[in-house]
């Protein structure tokens, strides 16, 4: 099952004049839950297949940055992670909770757009 997210955080595509004065923003957002990918395409027309695990794996709490650096795993195996929710916040990117229940972190658009373009 895939959805669909605005940063609204009403399905569908996102609105014009959203956009933040700087930067590619998403047109669209979709949660390939059965692959256990997160599309973003963007205004500028590029695209982004997230892996789950990654994004778990890429988090930027607090918490997380200090398991990094400790040295410690951040999350439970990547190939059972899921994507549970996406909630837009604001304007600045999106919040993602998984299965493993972790849900702090914030992952700002051009964070995302960069994750993405190391994946290609």
């Amino acid at each position: 099952m895939s959805t669909r997210t605005s940063p609204s955080g009403h399905p569908g595509e996102f609105g014009p004049g959203a956009a933040p004065a700087r930067g590619a923003f998403p047109v669209a957002i979709t949660n390939h839950g059965a692959s256990a990918v997160l599309e973003i395409c963007w205004t500028d027309g590029g695209r982004s297949l997230l892996a789950h695990g990654l994004l778990r794996a890429s988090c930027r709490c607090a918490a997380c940055v200090a398991l990094r650096r400790a040295h410690k795993p951040v999350a439970e195996s990547a190939a059972t992670i899921r994507l549970h929710h996406a909630e837009p916040v604001g304007e600045q990117g999106l919040n993602l909770v998984f299965s493993d229940g972790h849900g702090r972190g914030i992952f700002p658009w051009a964070y995302l757009r960069e994750l993405g373009a190391e994946q290609s």
